[in-house]
């Protein structure tokens, strides 16, 4: 096998890989071109390859930026025309950005206003993008430092620090951070300290998956409460450590922000936690993976410890009583959730109210995991009727989707539209909920709800392939 995938990687690198993109790189204007470096070596000639392609990644990335600002001037161009009022002009450009690059609606909205700065405000550094010079982070970098000027300052500092000329060849990204916000600072000492001044509405506090079941929690604080905070964990930690605790100062740190943030070692009581898993994993040791809502998929084995069953617990086995639950800080509660055999979709009823409340929406909340919207994976924050209410939609699991606030807001934009596609429909997977979303160009994307517990694709095998 190993020498099987040796003659395949040697295959692969025996053709030169640079794609065809000399059309896009004459749009940019860059002078970076396939073969431009001859080596003596193999490996000479693949590092040459690597560099010649980073360039045209970054050259790509600028005629992304001067596509994105063109297709923000002919979108407000066409809402004029239909009336739409000026205010609400250019509202969602940023979602269809981020649909067509595979992002989320978050990063599409930063892509948009990245575009911006460069295509009209700092050519300079537009112009290193263009030529290979300065890749889409640093150029992010440069565009977030100067944010808080005017445009003239902007300007001013674009062309203070020309990137274009290779003022950053070989500088890292603390560098050019450093020097974008002297020259700020130089053009607009009072715009930079009131953005100081200012940064503390800023904070917040976020949660994002870690490998092997962990997260991270992250608190963005004023510098002063950020370190007060930090030397009380220290604190906490040396005193535990001085007085023969075992554990690392790190762990100590840990645990004793989780017990005095929750009042409890444990840190969940009174807290819901909707892990889901088949009866299978809970009762019979079986290894399918389960879902931790919030976080995503966790090991068979951390799901049973976690409701306190240990490695396998036989068949009917009471879950709120026994010794193995004497020890517990929490009470384990289990909802029974039904699925269609071969498909795996929840199964529920109908509701006759006009909100998505109770049992209803933590059945939608269980089945869509995260935003619904395309590569989104925000969490759920409203429940929305795919077809309006007042358009005659229903409140059912069918026409129901969970979505983040922004992207709920974005649907209400003009031109935007979203339909569920049934078993019949082309494209849609039969018994699983497919949502098609239609953008103001006329571009359709879909999303399915994420696959549940147990549940496992039938896969079947056709002349042309897997299917």
């Amino acid at each position: 096998m190993k020498q099987i995938r040796e003659r395949k990687a040697k295959m692969a690198v025996s053709a030169t890989p640079l794609p065809a993109v000399s059309r896009v790189l004459a749009q940019t204007g860059s002078s970076v071109r396939p073969g431009a470096v001859q080596s003596g070596t193999v490996s000479g000639d693949l590092i040459d390859q690597l560099r010649v392609l980073e360039e045209m990644k970054s050259a790509i990335s600028g005629l992304q930026a001067q596509i994105a600002v063109a297709l923000d001037l002919a979108q407000r161009a066409e809402q004029a025309e239909a009336g739409v009022p000026a205010a609400e002009r250019g509202k969602g450009v940023g979602a269809q950005v981020a649909l067509a690059r595979r992002e989320s609606p978050n990063r599409g909205s930063r892509l948009l206003g990245l575009a911006k700065a460069l295509v009209t405000e700092m050519p300079h550094t537009l112009a290193a993008l263009n030529s290979g010079q300065l890749n889409e982070w640093r150029a992010t970098l440069l565009v977030k430092e100067t944010a808080c000027l005017s445009v003239e300052d902007r300007a001013a500092v674009d062309a203070e620090l020309a990137p274009d000329t290779g003022a950053f060849d070989g500088k890292g990204d603390k560098a050019i951070i450093a020097a974008a916000k002297a020259a700020a600072y130089r053009r607009d000492p009072r715009s930079v300290a009131q953005r100081a001044s200012h940064a503390a509405r800023e904070r917040m506090v976020s949660l994002r998956p870690a490998p092997d079941t962990m997260t991270y929690l992250t608190a963005l604080l004023p510098v002063a409460q950020g370190v007060a905070v930090y030397a009380a964990l220290t604190r906490g930690a040396e005193s535990a450590r001085s007085s023969g605790d075992e554990r690392t100062r790190g762990q100590v740190m840990a645990d004793t922000l989780v017990e005095r943030l929750t009042g409890t070692r444990a840190g969940f009581t009174g807290i819901n936690l909707d892990l889901v898993m088949t009866d299978r994993t809970l009762f019979q040791g079986d290894s399918e993976p389960a879902r931790l809502q919030g976080y995503g998929i966790v090991p068979a084995q951390w799901g049973r410890e976690l409701i306190g069953l240990g490695p396998a617990v036989s068949p009917g086995a009471a879950v709120s009583s026994g010794p193995e639950l004497q020890d517990q800080e929490f009470d384990v509660w289990l909802r029974r959730l039904y699925t269609a055999p071969g498909t795996g979709e929840l199964l529920a009823t109908d509701s006759k109210a006009r909100l998505f409340t109770g049992r209803l929406r933590r059945f939608i909340e269980t089945r869509d995991a995260t935003c619904r919207t395309p590569y989104c994976d925000a969490p759920i924050r409203h429940i929305d009727h795919v077809v309006s209410w007042h358009s005659g939609g229903k409140t059912n699991p069918s026409n129901g989707a969970g979505l983040c606030e922004a992207c709920n807001h974005t649907k209400e934009h003009p031109g935007w539209t979203a339909t569920t596609l049934d078993g019949q429909t082309s494209g849609a997977t039969p018994g699983v909920h497919t949502l098609e979303i239609s953008t103001p160009t006329g571009h359709t994307y879909q999303s399915k709800a994420p696959p549940l517990p147990g549940h496992h694709p039938i896969r079947t095998w056709t002349a042309a392939g897997r299917t």
